[in-house]
């Protein structure tokens, strides 16, 4: 159940960020704690 909410919450992360809206804000580094967090919840959260 954990790794489709890291699944949802990693698609609405994409969604702001092609919109532009991070960058507005200052939150593009959110992309950037997405990309290293991805790697640990394959591993662990499959």
């Amino acid at each position: 159940m954990a790794f489709y909410a890291f699944y949802v919450v990693a698609i609405t992360i994409l969604v702001l960020h092609f919109t532009g809206w991070l960058k507005r804000n200052n939150l593009e580094w959110i992309v950037l704690v997405l990309a290293v967090a991805t790697f640990p919840a394959v591993i662990f959260l499959r």
